[in-house]
């Protein structure tokens, strides 16, 4: 009898961000372990050991050392477990709705584990690293989601690049990251210009 695979997901077009997550929990060994986003997991606990280690420093060296080492023991798989479902949120629809669950849900399952970890090694300034991986845990969330969908940080067949590649893009990603929001204003202020415009020449 031939070995069974896991089945490919619907393709992710064709899914709402709903639709991603109920996928990811029926079947989390292809989301969670074979799309496990190695770059992300790297990225991220890199990033937030940093945090720790800066936020327990006032509870002396070792404490920050051990903050960081914690970090790292467990930051890994979970941040590459969450780049696998941004990386399977970024072609969901509609787009917002996508940004809204993932800020939502992933920090909810994230800092749950990260909280339970620290206080259960005795972190001196849990509440302290918490709040600013939290707050940081938005903007990367966003940010992942906006460099994926451009084929950056991706670990797929399609659109994969060399981590170095990715890093090289970095500066342009950040760059239009940063630019969202202002050209998001700069184009409905424009718009509503030309309503008003639209609603001059018919009065």
């Amino acid at each position: 009898m031939a070995p069974t695979t896991a089945p490919e997901p619907v393709a992710p077009k064709e899914v709402s961000p709903g639709g991603v997550f109920l996928a990811v929990v029926r079947n989390p060994w292809f989301y969670l372990v074979r799309r496990w986003n190695w770059k992300s997991g790297v990225t991220s606990a890199i990033i937030r050991g940093a945090i720790f280690f800066t936020a327990n420093l006032r509870a002396g060296l070792n404490a920050a050392v051990g903050a960081l080492l914690a970090e790292f023991a467990y930051r890994t798989w979970l941040s590459g477990a969450n780049g696998a479902v941004t990386q399977a949120l970024r072609k969901s629809r509609p787009r917002w709705a996508a940004d809204v669950a993932a800020c939502v849900v992933l920090p909810l399952c994230n800092h749950a584990v990260e909280f339970t970890v620290h206080w259960l090694r005795g972190t001196p300034k849990l509440a302290t690293g918490v709040i600013a991986s939290l707050s940081f845990s938005v903007i990367s969330i966003l940010f992942n989601l906006y460099v994926q969908r451009r084929g950056v940080l991706v670990v797929d067949e399609t659109d994969r690049k060399t981590l170095w590649q990715d890093m090289a893009l970095m500066p342009r990603m950040i760059a239009g990251f940063l630019a969202v929001v202002p050209l998001a204003l700069w184009r409905a202020v424009r718009m509503a210009q030309g309503r008003c415009f639209a609603r001059g020449r018919t009065d």
